[in-house]
């Protein structure tokens, strides 16, 4: 069972105070998996600064200087792989794997066959350089993490005269392929703030065929607005459901499309949903940070109670929701308030540690103390911003992918859901960045009782309610042996652990359908405090994990009644359609 299972992939604390076929896309399949790759998630990638970059790079070059046999070893090693390759006698391959690599004149071209293996050749250089020094794990994580960047970069592929591909739309298409490529460059050089553009928005609108579960708004102030969702069956469950999304993208991911839809899964089994819309803060906003952030959801809580006539609300909350959703239950805890019923988290790290994944070996103190002066200068952080130190992060996936696909080759980028909402970032506090800063830094959420925010200190062992964790395998972003950790932060006594087969977001749009959907779970629905004990006790499960969760929270929602012949209240009377106005700033 544990084998089964075992797919995918130190901060100091102390008190404070409170103040992210050649062509690299084939199909739906290719285009989905590059959304979960571009999805922006806030965690250690926000503590990063230049500073670090520039560190890691200083650490190599400080290697080389005082390793200078290694260094010739390297070279020596090198310069006998290109022998190899100018007398046709080399070895190298591209992984079958490298879409970068798929064209056949890679395997049968003779100049590009030597151009391909001439790149292996340095990339294997380098790494058995970076192995041969003497480094602990960290260095040599921060060494393998730069160089790759740097190695990504040098792909023959990358270019025009080194990919063939391109040449062979080039001659195809009479050069057209290279004014639509120039047409797509100069677009976004002008109008997508110099990024190479992921997505076609053009197929997709708000309300029409993106978030288009019926619904309205039934509360908005200066901080959000609150969407209730009509119900779709004639009886509904008594408790409802309230849902958190993360700051740094728009609620709508949870609505995304009818077929793979969090919101109409939930009313069509009687559900009653809630979520909150936050709004994107502009200049003047950068004061709002986790405090107020606190205040709008026990204000959501305080309407979803009134309208519904309900004491207890099921909450629920992924990446950098599920991080406020936690300091709200906390807040909500040592309040002495017990409305909060069931919790569901979804790919979210509460415990981050260096190793977690390769970016954040670069993360430091000094590197985040510098994040937060700048963003305490800055009334905002732009989603501009957001995303471009994300892509650099990852410029294989994220930058050179939509290069070679937009411009050598001139097509346009995939229109796909996903993607148009991964592009619709919105901008995130300073006050609010800072405190992410903070909470990682001191490691808070794993430190009960070390450290204020939002009015309270910090204790997640006083959370009890029912918790229910979701991972993806594949999360790159958010581990799934890392999401494994919060299972075991809270003093609930009964907490489920689900393991989606599937990376960052495609592990919670998972609805039932897809014939190659699975999800493990322990066979008692245990967390045990060892995640390899909870790998040993774990089943494989065949499909989604929707209706599991969905059993789950049945069990929490109390009675059925009568759905609700109308939204809102006399109190809270109903507004705006959903998914509202905010989603559209």
């Amino acid at each position: 069972m544990a084998s089964k299972a075992d797919i995918g992939g130190n901060a100091k604390a102390g008190k404070k105070k409170a103040q992210k076929k050649g062509a690299p896309f084939s199909g739906v399949a290719g285009a989905f998996d590059a959304a979960n790759d571009a999805t922006m998630a806030l965690g250690p990638l926000a503590g990063l600064a230049r500073e670090d970059f520039i560190g890691a790079i200083g650490l190599m070059l400080r290697q080389t200087a005082s390793n200078p046999d290694k260094a010739w070893k390297a070279t020596t090693s090198f310069s006998e792989d290109v022998v190899k390759i100018i007398t046709g006698k080399s070895d190298l391959k591209p992984d079958p794997k490298d879409k970068r690599f798929m064209d056949p004149a890679w395997t049968f071209n003779p100049f590009f066959k030597a151009g391909a293996q001439y790149y292996l050749a340095v990339q294997k250089g380098v790494k058995s350089y970076i192995e041969d020094l003497e480094l602990d794990a960290l260095e040599r994580d921060r060494a393998n993490f730069i160089s790759q960047i740097i190695i990504d970069a040098m792909s023959p592929t990358n270019t025009l005269i080194g990919n063939p591909t391109a040449q062979k739309r080039l001659v195809d298409s009479g050069g057209l392929s290279l004014v639509k490529g120039l047409k797509n460059a100069y677009n976004d050089l002008v109008h997508n703030d110099m990024m190479v553009s992921q997505v076609n928005k053009k197929p997709f609108k708000l309300g029409e065929n993106v978030a288009t579960a019926k619904g309205a708004v039934v509360y908005r102030d200066e901080r959000f607005e609150l969407v209730q969702y009509a119900p779709t069956t004639d009886k509904v469950y008594a408790t409802p459901q309230l849902t958190i999304p993360p700051q740094i993208n728009k609620m709508y991911i949870n609505d995304l499309s009818p077929e793979k839809s969090i919101i109409k899964w939930q009313t069509d089994h009687g559900i009653q949903p809630f979520m909150i819309s936050w709004r994107n803060p502009t200049e003047d906003m950068g004061v709002w940070g986790m405090a107020e952030y606190i205040e709008s959801c026990i204000k959501a809580l305080d309407v979803v109670c009134e309208i519904t006539g309900s004491d207890k609300v099921n909450i629920s909350g992924g990446c950098s929701g599920g991080q406020t959703m936690s300091v709200l239950l906390s807040k909500l805890a040592s309040m002495g308030d017990t409305r909060a019923n069931a919790v569901t988290m979804m790919v979210c790290v509460l415990e981050p540690k260096p190793g977690d994944t390769e970016a954040s070996s670069l993360v430091s103190h000094n590197g985040i103390a510098l994040a937060r002066q700048r963003a305490a200068k800055k009334g905002v952080i732009e989603g501009s911003s957001l995303a471009r130190g994300f892509a650099w992060l990852r410029p294989n996936d994220l930058i050179w992918n939509y290069v070679i696909n937009n411009y050598l080759l001139g097509d346009d980028p995939p229109a796909f859901d996903i993607l148009f909402w991964n592009a619709d970032a919105t901008n995130l506090s300073s006050a609010l960045m800072g405190d992410f800063l903070e909470l990682f830094e001191a490691n808070a959420y794993a430190a009960p009782g070390t450290f204020d925010i939002a009015g309270h200190t910090l204790d997640l062992t006083k959370v009890t309610g029912d918790l229910f964790v979701l991972g993806g395998t594949t999360d790159h972003i958010t581990p799934w042996r890392a999401c494994y950790r919060s299972t075991q932060l809270f003093g609930s006594k009964n907490v489920e652990f689900i393991l989606s087969q599937a990376g960052h977001m495609q592990a919670i749009l998972n609805p039932p359908g897809n014939p190659k959907a699975k999800y493990w779970k322990h066979s008692e629905g245990k967390a045990p405090a060892d995640v390899t004990e909870w790998m040993k006790g774990s089943e494989e499960v065949a499909g989604s994990w929707w209706p599991h969760w969905m059993d789950w929270l049945h069990a929490r929602s109390g009675v059925e009644v009568a759905a609700p012949k109308a939204l809102g209240s006399k109190a809270h009377p109903a507004m705006e359609a959903a998914p509202g106005l905010y989603v559209l700033e």
